[in-house]
């Protein structure tokens, strides 16, 4: 069982950033997918960015691309967004999420997580 604590939400004015972090457990697959998903009230769960680990490639909704970066720490097994540029649009609980499946990394940008199997609680982004 994987476990994933997100970390680094917060309130800022648009045009800030914000860096979110995701501590996760030790994950026993040496290739797998996480992901940033967000959703704000009254909308479907979004894709935001996503990271192959044991690959490093990375996959963006276009909302976030050239603003956003995903990235891996492998030593601290902890996954982070660093958001720049932010927008009141952005405003969302974001989650961090992982699954064995690398298929879904590169599907990141139409998918809303539902064949994601391991999901954090959640940060609060507020851009105001």
């Amino acid at each position: 069982h994987v476990q994933l604590v997100e970390s680094g939400g917060g309130s800022v004015q648009a045009g800030g950033s914000l860096r979110l972090s995701c501590a996760a457990s030790k994950y026993r697959y040496t290739s797998y997918c996480m992901a940033w998903f967000r959703q704000a009230p009254g909308n479907e769960r979004e894709g935001v960015a996503a990271i192959y680990i044991g690959g490093d490639s990375t996959y963006y909704a276009d909302s976030v691309k050239d603003r956003f970066t995903i990235s891996h720490d492998n030593a601290k097994n902890t996954l982070y967004l660093q958001m720049n540029s932010l927008k009141p649009e952005d405003t969302a609980m974001y989650y961090c999420a992982a699954e064995t499946s690398t298929f879904l990394c590169a599907q990141i940008a139409t998918s809303t997580g539902a064949e994601f199997k391991y999901w954090g609680r959640g940060t609060q982004v507020t851009v105001s």
